[in-house]
């Protein structure tokens, strides 16, 4: 068993649900186990069917602790070089979804289990929740995306102190810092993200596959001018759609809008 699961429909036809589930190993991602994350992302993307993604964890102690250490500790320098093209193909496989992505985060959330969260769009998490980038305790850097998104989504400052301490975050703490959008009670993080990805599913597809492209790409201009050139082409996208003609006659017909994007 790889330790990644496709579940479709839950609670609505247009979600998917990418599952670790390699409880045993506290969702420690292998070398299997990213390949695996890395098809079944590649399968999402490509189903026009597929209008948000939940991304969650079997097992109650943890969403995932990053890579397989215990794999990895029998590897010489030439495997954990060849690994490396797999892993970063599994955290650019949830990063590059083109859907909304949700993660619904439960206990440990360390390492790369932190660098898949912060791949997400929203991250939900519970009570339970404990971030970390705990990397340079062994002797690495964070290395699935976790450098970076940290100080986009934290600020400088904030990104420097988890990764260069190493030290970890319970979900007070982790709120205040930005890293969780939703706090929600323990054993609650999954209902609530299949939630918001249901509301987010129920949009129009084109519109919503747009304003994400616009913020992912804004977000990385240092000129607003060029920023707001990319929502400028997120709009004209979907104004020219015949989803936005959709949306406007149901709204005039008091309807529910059937999608044809």
């Amino acid at each position: 068993m790889s330790g990644v699961t496709l579940r479709r429909g839950e609670p609505n036809e247009h979600v998917a649900e990418v599952v670790l589930d390699r409880p045993e190993a506290l969702n420690a991602l292998s070398t299997a186990m990213a390949r695996e994350l890395g098809a079944v992302c590649a399968r999402v993307a490509g189903d026009p069917g597929v209008r948000a993604v939940v991304l969650s964890a079997e097992g109650e102690r943890a969403f995932c602790v990053g890579a397989d250490l215990k794999e990895r500790n029998a590897m010489s320098d030439e495997e954990i070089m060849a690994q490396r093209p797999v892993l970063r193909a599994a955290f650019g496989g949830v990063l590059n979804l083109p859907q909304p992505v949700i993660a619904a985060v439960h206990g440990y959330a360390l390492g790369g289990g932190c660098e898949l969260a912060l791949s997400c769009d929203l991250i939900v998490a519970d009570e339970s929740a404990v971030f970390g980038l705990p990397e340079v305790t062994v002797g690495l850097v964070p290395g699935g995306g976790g450098t970076q998104l940290a100080t986009r989504r934290l600020g400088a400052g904030r990104a420097a102190d988890l990764v260069l301490t190493g030290r970890r975050l319970g979900i007070e703490e982790a709120q205040a810092y930005g890293l969780v959008d939703r706090k929600v009670p323990a054993g609650s993080a999954r209902a609530e993200a299949l939630t918001i990805a249901a509301t987010i599913a129920g949009n129009s597809p084109v519109a919503v596959r747009a304003a994400k492209r616009a913020m992912r790409l804004g977000a990385g201009t240092g000129s607003l001018d060029a920023a707001l050139d990319i929502e400028e082409n997120a709009w004209r996208t979907a104004v020219l759609s015949p989803d936005r003609r959709e949306g406007i006659a149901a709204f005039n017909e008091k309807r529910k809008p059937d999608w044809p994007g």
